[in-house]
């Protein structure tokens, strides 16, 4: 029998051959995550009744001879800031609990629904999404599974977690600034954040209106295509959802890479990361043979300008709540929003000039090559409660500087799969790669080369007792 953590292809194709039930697939990953969870502290909500009686459906479509969908049977989880119907939508915070429950679930969830997905759950995540470690004060940090006293990364640390330790296949969180492609990095995951615009947000709890995206996690490709042909579809209830036919992925996975120009990017995104960092991009480079650098213009300054944009728009956002509420907030977080509801005006339209400047910029880029090779994160997964590491000989705060090498990237909206590379010290650290604007299907048939050629590859640790 498919157990619910093996791939979320693998459970399907066992659920719609009739090797094994959605109900016991469902069963399973209910007793794991009631095992495992006190180590990962991954979920915050378990829909358990919920969860069998979308099971017994499944299973009750097949026996009468009905298409399953191509995620039948799959067990589920989301970030705790998507809609689930009857849940009060977290949001990683403490106010949020005295919400009103979710009338509905998200439309991302229906999506996944809809191809035979069952929803087992909410996930932990960092405070209203301003996060980078996974260590959120209201419910405790997540756990990595590599390494319990090690971060998830964040704020999606509760997706990373648990896919991460075999409790699901498949989760969704959401990336503001690296939210999705740093828990993938130190969990050891592949993830996706689609290109801005592409997958709908309605239904899921808002911080940087102008940076936000949802996406899968999961441990294959052919994973995160199925989730992601899914979950396309254009929505108006999301004013950014962009009105565009629906790109299917999953039958061009396997095109290989012949022909296609990566190369690696230089300069900026090669200073400051751990050696391992560097030689898990150099593994990759390899694989595909990169052998061009290529220099994306004034990447530290995105950051900076992605800083901006962030701290003003959440601190709008926010600004009632610290108001009235401020003791009730992480104080890390409150101080931050905070400051950014101090940002000058003149600052942030300087922000956004330059942001169109280097979007434009980087889709020059983007006629000689077709995609470009960065480390996802500077290091592998630093220890819960670390506030400093070296980088390029200073010591650093950890908490902003996780994400040096996704903020950059997600400022523009550009798609990135990242993919997961075994380190010498047995953590797994990320690359990304980062496509043209609706290029997902590039970037997943280049980590799926790298998949398939074992140079990128998920590694579910023993965490029973």
């Amino acid at each position: 029998m498919s157990n619910p953590w093996d791939t979320a292809t693998q459970v399907a194709a066992a659920v719609a051959a009739r090797k094994t039930r959605a109900a016991d697939i469902v069963d399973a990953a209910l007793a794991r995550i009631a095992t495992v969870n006190r180590k990962l502290n991954a979920f915050t909500d378990v829909t358990a009744d919920r969860a069998r009686a979308r099971a017994a459906a499944v299973d009750a479509a097949i026996a009468a001879g009905k298409a399953p969908g191509p995620l039948a049977g799959v067990p589920f989880a989301v970030k705790n800031l998507i809609d689930i119907a009857g849940l009060p939508t977290l949001a990683g915070s403490k106010i949020n609990r005295s919400h009103q429950p979710a009338t509905a679930d998200a439309p991302l969830v229906q999506r996944l629904e809809a191809a035979g997905a069952i929803l087992v759950g909410g996930l932990n995540m960092g405070e209203y999404a301003y996060d980078f470690t996974g260590e959120n004060v209201h419910e405790g940090p997540s756990r990595n599974p590599h390494d319990l006293s090690r971060m998830t990364g964040g704020s999606s640390g509760g997706s990373g977690g648990a896919v991460g330790g075999g409790l699901v296949p498949l989760a969704l969180g959401s990336d503001t600034n690296g939210s999705i492609r740093v828990p993938a990095s130190f969990c050891g995951l592949f993830g996706l954040k689609p290109t801005y615009g592409r997958l709908t947000r309605a239904g899921s709890f808002p911080f940087v209106g102008s940076l936000d995206h949802l996406g899968p996690l999961a441990r294959s490709v052919a994973d995160l295509a199925v989730a992601y042909d899914a979950m396309q579809g254009y929505d108006p209830a999301d004013p950014v959802c962009v009105d565009r036919p629906v790109e299917p992925v999953v039958g061009g996975i396997d095109a290989g890479v012949e022909g296609l120009r990566i190369a690696v990017a230089g300069g900026y995104f090669q200073s400051g990361a751990m050696p391992e960092a560097l030689a898990a991009v150099e593994t990759v480079a390899k694989a595909l043979g990169a052998n061009q650098t290529i220099a994306i213009p004034q990447a530290s300054t995105a950051r900076s300008a992605a800083y901006v944009i962030t701290t003003s728009e959440g601190a709008a956002l926010h600004l009632e709540r610290l108001r009235s509420r401020p003791d009730d907030f992480d104080p890390d977080v409150r101080d931050r929003l905070i400051a950014g509801a101090l940002v000058p005006a003149s600052v942030v339209a300087q922000a956004q000039r330059f942001r169109r400047w280097y979007r434009a910029e980087m889709a020059k880029l983007f006629r000689d090559v077709d995609a470009i090779l960065a480390p996802a994160t500077p290091c592998v997964a630093p220890l819960i409660g670390q506030k400093t590491f070296v980088l390029n000989g200073q010591e650093m705060p950890v908490r902003p500087n996780i994400g040096l090498y996704t903020q950059p990237i997600s400022f523009i909206g550009l798609p990135v799969v990242v993919v997961p590379v075994l380190t010498g010290s047995g953590l797994p650290i990320g690359v990304q790669v980062i496509t043209a604007a609706w290029r997902e299907d590039l970037a997943l048939r280049i980590a799926r080369a790298l998949e398939s050629a074992g140079v990128a590859r998920t590694l579910t640790p023993a965490l029973e007792d």
